[in-house]
C-alpha cells in the first residue's frame, strides 16, 4: 500500500538541507502547517531566519512539486523569531511534519511588530523609484538615471526590488550568477553602475508567487548581505503600486527620497498620486515627478505629438506641491537601448530623451541633497 501523501512530502523534504546549519528542513523544525487536499494541492510554511538563504523557499517548493500526487504547491514564509518551537515528540515517537490547526491557541494570535529601519551609511543617499501602475517606463527611468549619475562621476548602485518582474538585467545588459566572496554576495557592474537583481538568482521563466514575508526577506538580504562598496547614490527600482516591496524597503532602511514616474494620461497620474501619498504617509520625502512618454518627436521635423495627452505630470506635481523633475519624450533609441542592454544616455547621449533624462538626474541630486539625513 502506498504511503500517504504527507509522509511522501516529509520524505522529500528530508533531502532539502539548509547550508547554514547542515541539517535538513524537517529535522530542524523549519517546516510547519502542512495541509493537503484530496486533489493534490499542498500548502505549507517554512520558518526562514534572517541568516538563512532565500533559495531554500525555492528548494522546498521544487522538492514538494516532484512528489507523486502533488498537483499544486504554495509555500508561506514566516520569521522563526515570531513562532514558538513545537513541543518535543514523545519518547520513541518518530518526527512528523506539524499540521495546520494542531498548534495551541496561544500560538495562533499576535501580529509581529514592524522592524526598525537600519541605516546603511555606505549606500549614500537611498532613492526609491516607484510608479502607481505598470507600463509607465519606471525601470527605463531607473536605469537611465543611474547611468547618468555614474557618467557624471558619482558612485552609484541600482537594486532591482521589482521581484515580480525584474527587468534590470536585460536593460543593463548583464545576466549572470553573482559571485559569493567571504559569505557576501558581490554585485555585478554595467555602465559604471553596481547592480543586484533577483533576475540574477532565479531562472528567467520562474514566476515569483510570493507573499509579503519573502519579499521583505529579499529586500533585506539585498541591503545587508550584498557588498555594495561605498556609494554616493543607491537607487531602488520598485514594482508598481503600493504593496509589500515599498513597505519592506521603508521598514528595512532609511529612504532619503522617492521619485514617482508616470505618463501623462489621467489613469496613470491617478495611480501615481496614490503612490506619492503612500510615501508621504510613511514619512519618506517625495522628491518630485518624472513624466515619461510625454510626446512623440518627429525624427525629421521635430514636431511633437502628445500620444498620451499632455500636462498630466505637471498637474500631478502641482497638486502635490512637488517639482516636475523631467518630461521624457518617446524615442526609438530608448526602447532599442533597453532591449539591447545599453541605456539611451550611454548609447545615444545626444538624443532629446537622453538629454531630458540627464537633466532629470541632475534635478534629483539637487532635490535629495536638500533632504536632512535621517
Amino acid at each position: 500500500m502506498a504511503e500517504p501523501l504527507p509522509a511522501r512530502i516529509a520524505e522529500a523534504l528530508r533531502a532539502v538541507v539548509n547550508p547554514r546549519t547542515g541539517s535538513d528542513v524537517v529535522s530542524s523544525d523549519m517546516i510547519r502547517d502542512v495541509a493537503t487536499t484530496v486533489d493534490g494541492r499542498v500548502r505549507l510554511t517554512i520558518l526562514l531566519a534572517a541568516t538563512d538563504p532565500a533559495s531554500l523557499v525555492r528548494d522546498v517548493r521544487q522538492a514538494v512539486e516532484r512528489v507523486d500526487g502533488v498537483a499544486d504547491v504554495r509555500v508561506d514564509v514566516k520569521d522563526p523569531a515570531q513562532v514558538r518551537p513545537p513541543a518535543p515528540p514523545a519518547p520513541g515517537a518518530s518526527r512528523t511534519l506539524p499540521v495546520m490547526g494542531q498548534e495551541p491557541a496561544s500560538r495562533r494570535s499576535g501580529v509581529p511588530p514592524a522592524p526598525t529601519p537600519v541605516a546603511y551609511p555606505n549606500l549614500g543617499r537611498v532613492i526609491a523609484v516607484s510608479s502607481g501602475k505598470g507600463g509607465v517606463g519606471k525601470s527605463t527611468v531607473s536605469t537611465n538615471i543611474a547611468v547618468a549619475l555614474a557618467r557624471g562621476g558619482a558612485r552609484v548602485g541600482l537594486m532591482d526590488a521589482d521581484v515580480y518582474g525584474p527587468n534590470i538585467p536585460r536593460m543593463m545588459g548583464v545576466d549572470a550568477p553573482p559571485p559569493i566572496v567571504n559569505e557576501r554576495i558581490e554585485t555585478l557592474e554595467a555602465h559604471g553602475v553596481r547592480l543586484m537583481s533577483l533576475g540574477f538568482l532565479v531562472e528567467r521563466d520562474q514566476p515569483a508567487i510570493w507573499r509579503g514575508p519573502i519579499v521583505m526577506k529579499i529586500v533585506t538580504q539585498f541591503l545587508r548581505d550584498v557588498n555594495w562598496g561605498e556609494l554616493d547614490y543607491f537607487l531602488v527600482d520598485l514594482p508598481p503600486g503600493t504593496g509589500d516591496a515599498q513597505l519592506s524597503l521603508v521598514q528595512a532602511t532609511h529612504v532619503h527620497g522617492a521619485v514617482i514616474v508616470t505618463t501623462p494620461q489621467p489613469v496613470a497620474t491617478g495611480d501615481a498620486l496614490r503612490g506619492a501619498r503612500m510615501f508621504q504617509r510613511v514619512n519618506v520625502p517625495v522628491l518630485g515627478i518624472i513624466e515619461n512618454m510625454s510626446w512623440l518627436e518627429c525624427a525629421h521635423c521635430g514636431e511633437r505629438t502628445p500620444l498620451f495627452g499632455s500636462g498630466g505630470g505637471r498637474a500631478l506635481a502641482d497638486e502635490l506641491g512637488l517639482p516636475l523633475l523631467g518630461e521624457i519624450p518617446i524615442h526609438q533609441g530608448v526602447r532599442e537601448g533597453g532591449d539591447a542592454g545599453v541605456p539611451v544616455v550611454a548609447g545615444d547621449p545626444e538624443s532629446s530623451a537622453a538629454r531630458a533624462l540627464v537633466a532629470a538626474a541632475r534635478r534629483i541630486t539637487e532635490a535629495v541633497g536638500s533632504v536632512v539625513p535621517a
